[in-house]
């Protein structure tokens, strides 16, 4: 994305889409997300942008996503948000007609992933696998979990600072012991 908006394109571009991801981008997977690593790097450099993710591997209804998406684009174009803006989409797997609207969330939060799995490859190599994303810990109204469990679009605004606010001067008090 980097290259791109700073070196490749003649223009930077309107707008960053990053996905259609296949499998869901919720809660704590945002953090390690490439689908929307990709879209933080273009609002990063200036460029309002979405991360767009099926909420299932099956990818049965891509086409629902698209549309989602050129919706929230032409949305965009007629009526700019006004602020510079990195979204976080995750639209369920299902036909559009069965979609029940969309709904603005936070990120709710996963239980601690699934053990590494270790295998011996068929050359005799020990191979490990990442474990399987947790099931949703936090998933009560207004998360992104709760939205797509009801059949809705979940939309989340995200930021880029992680710094734990609360934590700051317990730090600070700790150094200085």
């Amino acid at each position: 994305m980097h290259l791109a908006v700073t070196g490749m394109l003649e223009h930077e571009p309107d707008m960053v889409i990053s996905g259609i991801n296949l499998g869901a981008n919720m809660g704590d997977d945002t953090i390690y997300s490439g689908t929307v690593a990709a879209a933080m790097e273009g609002y990063l450099l200036g460029v309002p942008a979405i991360a767009v993710s099926l909420t299932s591997f099956a990818g049965k209804h891509f086409s629902t996503a698209a549309r989602i998406v050129r919706a929230l684009v032409e949305r965009f174009r007629s009526t700019p948000f006004g602020a510079p803006v990195l979204l976080n989409l995750n639209v369920p797997d299902v036909p559009y007609e069965a979609l029940r609207g969309f709904e603005v969330t936070r990120l709710g939060r996963r239980h601690k992933a699934e053990p590494v799995v270790k295998q011996v490859s068929p050359r005799g190599e020990t191979m490990f696998w990442v474990g399987a994303a947790g099931p949703a810990a936090e998933a009560g109204a207004g998360t992104d979990f709760h939205a797509v469990a009801a059949g809705r679009v979940s939309v989340t605004p995200l930021q880029i600072d992680l710094t734990h606010a609360a934590q700051l001067d317990g730090v600070r008090e700790w150094l200085a012991r």
